[in-house]
């Protein structure tokens, strides 16, 4: 039965999104006989290049996907150049959980909280520093340019591509890299950049087409924080679906083809970049210049990362004040009074949504973890090395989810598929996998195969041995695999609301939801319950491997 799991992986990853694309596909050009399209047509094009701003949703959507990901992988190589094996570099590092675990959604909100014209930035520089007795009439949060949004996603991915980082440094020996540059004479900061970072971009590449993909098509955060007129393409294709008017399913078709076409785009215009990059650092490297920018480097890479850590907990933090403020007039600082009343009003309606939103995420990462533990189970027994195909596991983050999502819908509804709790968990567990299985993978290779080797020479059968060795060993690991399943799942939205037709609500929907509004009392109830939800999940897994493994201190933490 393990030799089955890399097949069905493989499968439930790519069958999926090939059939959601095809899906798609013929809607765009005007056949889908369940709404009278019989025949091929261009029709739908002609409207979605009629419709207007439809260039200027596609400029932002390449721009924010291109901006986001340069600024955040610039933030973290330069803080690793300038920080790594430091007191600073260790004390960064346990934010990073906390932060990975916070919902897009969620830190979009403590951003617009934070950067909005009646926001804590401008309450406490007022009126001493800019002399504001009312809110500036500017236009910050949602600007036309997306600057706004991409502030919020490089808060966002800057976590996610220093794991990434920090994951593939072990393979490179990167100290003694250093080492050897700083004998010849290199400062710490430019050795690394000059002797790490080559061979660091190629193991992270993925990771970083997947930030270009998400960023480029993102929707929950580009409701929350995203120019409005026109939004987004991806925003835009989610209203045209949810038209009442059915004959707008062709241009949302189109739409999503475009918005694939769009981050096929983006990710060539990166492919390009690289090789530009790359020709350029060859010939910055082969100049030497053993200390020349140093302390730039050493100083930009620590305050870019300490600004980044710093927006990201303060903004949760406005989420928590306003959940509880009171009477706040502009330019108080801190609200008048505090009160319960918000969450009182909020947690009759909270019940519901957050035990659909345990229910799909517990289910969906608890398939994930027997996924992901029943191949690397048989990688380990057949001896057979990672296979290539592995680079399917970024096949749903590389593909814009409004493109195959979408034809996944239009499939169902030709099938007669009602949008149910299990519908929306097969949609999570496309996202969730991936995500299980790279947290994963790393430490389960790493097992020492000695001690299994040893239970077997003490009678145990194979199975036993996973069971009664391997498994207990890998506790933590595991659980924290699964924290990080359950948040990727806390944080879906798209899925949720083209799976569940809007039916099946979840804490993620619902915040996502009051974004339109502007009651930031009742955003910032549901904005940091769901923004804690993910924590729990990480608490479980920190504290349960301390808990029965009190008498056992190695096996307390990964091994």
């Amino acid at each position: 039965m393990l030799r089955l799991a890399p097949v069905l992986i493989v499968v439930l990853l790519v069958a999926p999104i090939l059939a959601g694309l095809a899906m798609a596909l013929m809607p765009a050009f005007g056949y889908l006989p369940a709404l009278g399209g019989d025949s091929l047509s261009l029709d739908p094009w002609r409207a979605l290049f009629a419709e207007p701003g439809i260039w200027r949703s596609v400029v932002v959507s390449l721009a924010s996907g291109l901006i986001a990901t340069a600024v955040s992988l610039a933030v973290v190589l330069l803080y690793l150049a300038a920080a790594s094996g430091s007191r600073f570099d260790r004390w960064i590092r346990r934010l990073v959980s906390p932060l990975l675990s916070i919902p897009h959604a969620a830190a979009a909100f403590g951003l617009a909280f934070l950067i909005a014209p009646s926001g804590l930035i401008a309450r406490l520089a007022s009126p001493g520093l800019t002399g504001w007795e009312r809110p500036p009439d500017l236009l910050i949060v949602q600007d036309p340019w997306g600057l706004s949004l991409i502030a919020g996603l490089v808060i966002k991915e800057i976590p996610f591509l220093l794991l990434m980082s920090l994951a593939a440094l072990p393979q490179l020996d990167a100290e003694r890299r250093v080492a050897m540059a700083r004998s010849l004479g290199y400062s710490p900061t430019l050795a690394w950049w000059k002797v790490v970072v080559p061979s660091l971009y190629p193991l992270i590449r993925l990771p970083v087409f997947a930030v270009i993909a998400y960023a480029s098509s993102v929707v929950d955060v580009a409701m929350i924080l995203g120019p409005t007129l026109p939004p987004t393409l991806a925003v835009s294709i989610l209203s045209w679906f949810s038209d009442p008017d059915l004959d707008m399913r062709f241009m949302a078709s189109a739409g999503a083809i475009l918005q694939l076409g769009v981050t096929a785009s983006a990710l060539a215009f990166w492919w390009g970049l690289e090789r530009i990059v790359a020709r350029l650092m060859r010939g910055w490297i082969a100049r030497g210049g053993r200390r020349q920018g140093e302390t730039g480097l050493r100083l930009t890479g620590k305050l870019w990362i300490l600004l980044v850590t710093a927006t990201a907990f303060v903004g949760i933090g406005g989420l928590a004040i306003n959940s509880v403020a009171g009477f706040w007039r502009f330019p108080e600082a801190l609200p008048e009074s505090f009160t319960s009343a918000h969450w009182a009003q909020a947690l009759p309606s909270l019940a519901g949504p957050i035990a659909s939103t345990a229910l799909i995420a517990l289910v969906s990462t608890l398939l994930a973890a027997t996924l992901a533990l029943a191949a690397l189970e048989n990688e380990q027994r057949t001896g057979r090395r990672p296979s290539r195909a592995l680079w399917l596991l970024y096949l749903p983050l590389i593909v814009p989810q409004i493109a195959f999502l979408f034809g996944l819908v239009v499939m169902m509804e030709q099938l007669g598929t009602r949008p149910t709790h299990a519908l929306v968990i097969f949609g999570h567990l496309l996202f969730v996998l991936p995500y299980v299985f790279l947290s994963l993978s790393e430490a389960y290779r790493r097992f020492d195969p000695r001690w299994s080797h040893l239970a077997l020479t003490l009678g145990a059968s194979r199975n036993g041995a996973f069971w009664r060795v391997r498994l207990p060993m890998l506790l933590a690991p595991i659980l924290t695999a699964m924290a990080v399943g359950v948040a990727v799942s806390i944080g879906q939205y798209l899925p949720t609301q083209l799976l569940g037709a809007g039916r099946i609500t979840t804490v993620t929907t619902e915040a996502v939801s009051l974004a339109a509004g502007g009651n930031r009392r009742v955003i910032g109830v549901w904005a940091l319950v769901q923004a804690c939800l993910p924590l729990a999940g990480f608490i479980v897994a920190i504290g349960l491997p301390r808990l029965l493994w009190s008498n056992r201190r190695a096996m307390q933490g990964a091994p």
